[in-house]
């Protein structure tokens, strides 16, 4: 079984890209589901965003701030701990921290769960269309941070956290629309989103016993949608993004994340699905 309804005991809960946007807003709807036992990692580029959010689950979870080191856990027995890993996955030395943060937190046998939520990603730069894609390290900088680091972590987050007997190992790509539809301008972003569903759909194959889940969470009113609207080199889709921001049709993170809590919570999606926020 996944994590499922009521409190999820004795669990190591993992979320990239966890300092701003969705990523933030998923952390705080998970941090009161987790129970006794459990640990939420927060893994992002910016030390002190993570801080911040750090100090808020802890105190929240205590019922009174207790402390923000942003490296170490936290709580009080019954408290939540949290720890946060300031890392940019983007380059070998933050995933070599992220994955080591990994590897020592998942090694404790007394966790009965694993839930990993790969978010962190990057719009790249929309102002180009396909054509003027000409620099390689620009290229493979891109696919590094948003498929190549995805892949390394949660395969050495699934090695650290092996198969054990009465134990759920739950595994989630934050999806995008973008992962089946091509939208001009776009090219690296599908591409980037396309070849992670794909990704995960291998390991849910691989791996029967995962659950694997890749959620498309929507238009999302976040940083990434302006630069959408600002930047986007193809005037069509510019404008598309503009009028959903115009009508108020961009889609708030919490109410997209409560979404993604509701799917793991009622648990029935086949393992490697793609679902999106208006399917539910």
């Amino acid at each position: 079984p996944g994590p499922g309804p009521g409190p999820w005991a004795a669990t190591a809960c993992v979320v990239t890209g966890a300092s701003r946007g969705f990523g933030r807003s998923l952390a705080r709807l998970l941090a009161p589901q987790l129970g006794p036992g459990s640990v939420l990692l927060l893994l992002a580029r910016s030390a002190d965003a993570l801080g911040e959010l750090a100090t808020e689950l802890r105190a929240g979870a205590t019922g009174k701030d207790t402390g923000g080191d942003t490296g170490g856990d936290t709580g009080n027995g019954t408290g939540l701990r949290v720890r946060c890993v300031p890392a940019d996955l983007g380059c070998e030395e933050g995933l070599r921290r992220a994955s080591a943060a990994l590897r020592e937190l998942l090694q404790d046998a007394s966790f009965g769960r694993l839930l990993l939520v790969n978010n962190a990603g990057s719009l790249g730069d929309v102002s180009k269309s396909f054509l003027d894609l000409t620099d390689l390290q620009e290229i493979n900088t891109y696919f590094s941070f948003n498929i190549s680091s995805a892949l390394c972590l949660t395969s050495t987050a699934l090695r650290a956290f092996g198969a054990r007997p009465g134990c759920s190992r739950t595994v989630v790509n934050i999806s995008s629309l973008c992962a089946r539809e091509p939208f001009p301008s776009w090219a690296l972003y599908c591409a980037g989103k396309a070849a992670r569903d794909m990704m995960f759909r291998v390991l849910a194959l691989e791996e029967p016993g995962l659950r694997v889940l890749n959620y498309a969470p929507g238009p999302l009113d976040t940083d990434m949608q302006l630069l959408a609207r600002t930047r986007t080199g193809d005037l069509g889709m510019r404008q598309h993004f503009q009028r959903l921001q115009e009508k108020g049709q961009l889609i708030p993170s919490s109410v997209s994340a409560q979404k993604l809590l509701q799917l793991l919570q009622e648990d029935s999606f086949p393992s490697g699905a793609h679902v999106d926020f208006y399917d539910i």
